[in-house]
């Protein structure tokens, strides 16, 4: 009983470590943009067009990674998604075509979208029910250790060495990640049967649709919606340059707060994790007081009519942060209202929500930025209110289905046909 516990942590561990080297990939862009602006001769808006691309992949790949996640198993998918990561970041490391490192971004985010939610899928199957919020949690915030590699040893490689280097050695974390991953990890314990009968794609698109009818699939797709989004377009785009040619903060500044924001997800994480585990019918409540904090202090923020003092920036970043802890709230959300059986279709969904609006509100920040002349204070605060859209949206989303999601999460779940093959250990 003893090696099984520790087989399931290794696992766990190992699975989590590709995790970290996803967000690693996903945010290099992010923290060297300015670089990238010179080394493709991209101006602001075609500049947001690299992460924009990537996350439009990642978020529309999330519905074919949950089937293909309920089909073949979480190992698979790790092994392919980190061979495909790893290509995306070779590609940019030797490139200096802007088109090239464009399709190289999108290689990162099919990748991407392979990793998280197969990680997420290894939880329930190794660990028991009543950890699985907390361990939710920390795969989130383990995670996060990705934007700190990326803000600190990256960015120090990229000043250092250059941008081969700097993403040759982000590649390499990625081959390590692989080669782990095939020796260490399985679906799930010997003897768990895993397979059901491989459905028409008539039927997989059928369990689609039932999975989104759920309430609480919609309620996670708008938890995820609301809190994620505005950390995600800080931390993978637009913050550094904020920071810095906004703000007037120095590139190693600006990269400490985006480190402290790691130790606040960190901190919030376990908190939130410790939370829902206890108080499952005020997860909602939780959400909405994320929701409304985050929109308060960038409220506070954009008043302001000259650069903030530092610690108000760092104030924001610590609110703005507990939004990717969270987002994690969604993933349960999920998973108390869908068999086990469309699981990773059902996070897929829920992880389509955050992802598309920092899609948009990427872009549309952009496009401001470069209709304004550029990196201006001005500029990034009329962009920044494009934030609060959202979050009507997702609150109001939020109001209308947590109540149907709660009757749903006390109801017993009846199996939905899932679209799978042999997917055990």
């Amino acid at each position: 009983m003893k090696g099984i516990a520790v087989r399931s942590w290794l696992i766990w561990a190992t699975g989590t470590f590709a995790y970290v080297v996803a967000v690693l990939a996903r945010t290099t862009l992010g923290v060297s943009g300015l670089d990238a602006a010179e080394r493709f001769s991209a101006p602001p808006g075609v500049l947001s067009t690299f992460v924009v691309l990537q996350l439009t992949v990642y978020a529309f790949s999330q519905i074919p990674s949950g089937l293909l996640l309920d089909r073949f198993g979480s190992r698979a998918m790790l092994l392919i998604g980190g061979l495909i990561l790893v290509t995306g970041q070779m590609t940019m490391a030797l490139t200096d075509e802007l088109s090239v490192a464009i399709a190289a971004r999108v290689l990162v985010g099919v990748g991407d979208a392979f990793t998280f939610i197969s990680v997420l899928r290894l939880v329930p199957r190794w660990f028991v029910p009543r950890r699985v919020p907390l361990l939710t949690q920390l795969t989130g915030i383990c995670g996060q250790l990705g934007q700190v590699l990326s803000a600190v040893p990256f960015l120090v490689l990229l000043d250092a060495h250059g941008w081969t280097a700097a993403y040759v050695s982000a590649a390499a974390l990625g081959v390590l990640s692989v080669v782990l991953t095939a020796a260490v990890v399985r679906n799930a314990p010997a003897g768990t049967v895993t397979a059901v009968e491989r459905t028409s794609l008539r039927r997989t698109l059928g369990s689609v649709k039932t999975v989104w009818s759920r309430s609480g699939t919609r309620l996670g797709f708008f938890t995820h919606m609301g809190t994620q989004f505005s950390i995600a377009v800080f931390s993978l785009m637009w913050g550094i340059p904020y920071l810095t040619a906004a703000q007037g903060l120095s590139k190693e500044a600006a990269g400490g707060i985006l480190t402290l924001s790691v130790g606040v997800i960190i901190v919030s994480g376990i908190l939130i994790g410790v939370f829902t585990g206890r108080y499952p019918r005020r997860r909602s409540d939780l959400v909405l007081a994320i929701m409304g904090s985050n929109a308060l202090i960038w409220a506070i923020m954009l008043v302001i009519p000259t650069q903030a003092p530092i610690w108000l920036l760092v104030l924001l970043v610590v609110v703005a942060s507990v939004g990717g802890p969270g987002s994690m709230i969604g993933f349960d959300f999920a998973r108390t209202s869908n068999s086990s059986s469309v699981l990773g279709t059902a996070q897929g969904l829920v992880n389509m929500g955050g992802f598309l609006v920092s899609i948009v509100v990427i872009q549309a920040m952009g496009s401001i930025i470069g209709a304004m002349g550029g990196y201006s204070f001005d500029a990034f605060r009329v962009a920044w209110t494009v934030q609060f859209a959202v979050w009507i949206v997702a609150i109001g989303g939020v109001l209308l289905t947590r109540g149907a999601a709660r009757r749903e999460a006390s109801a017993p779940q009846i199996e939905v046909p899932a679209p799978t093959g042999a997917s055990g250990p």
